[in-house]
């Protein structure tokens, strides 16, 4: 296969999986999101602080790319200080146990109201965490938008 090809497929988180958090605020991370980070990353993961409505998780790398370029802007913008602050700052590391599972910090947890039931989204380069309510009430898709989303497909040269 092209090495410009497996590159694109490097990283991508795919699919929808409900879980439970534990007692502890741990969750299992979905096997086919484990096998994206073993075999195109390692265990390492950053969580960021509620984006709006859910955490972000990322690669270890993938996080630092953008952080650099977060890191970038604030020379150009000292307004953006702010958000940068608020990501960075708020941003927390972690490892996939033996188990396959994450803690989710308490004050991450507890910004979102996360409690028991959540959704975990991939998002291609990274995974979304939402509580389960929030992502019933966010994904709800009406005739309406499917006309938005084709007016962006188009947009893009998709259709």
């Amino acid at each position: 296969m092209n090495e410009a090809i497996i590159k694109n497929q490097q990283g991508r988180f795919r699919g929808r999986s409900e879980h439970a958090l534990d007692g502890k605020g741990r969750l299992n991370v979905p096997s086919r999101f484990r096998d994206v980070l073993l075999r195109d990353y390692d265990d390492r993961l950053l969580i960021t602080p509620p984006w709006p409505t859910c955490l972000r998780i990322y690669p270890l790398p993938e996080w630092e790319r953008m952080e650099a370029t977060l890191l970038s802007k604030e020379k150009k913008d000292p307004q953006f200080q702010k958000m940068i602050r608020y990501l960075v700052g708020g941003s927390e590391e972690c490892q996939i146990d033996r188990n396959g599972r994450i803690l989710l910090p308490a004050l991450l947890r507890n910004q979102l109201n996360l409690k028991k039931d959540v959704v975990m989204i991939g998002m291609g380069s990274f995974f979304e965490i939402w509580d389960k309510d929030a992502w019933e009430a966010e994904s709800t898709v009406t005739p309406q938008d499917f006309g938005d989303f084709e007016s962006t497909m188009h947009d893009l040269g998709l259709f």
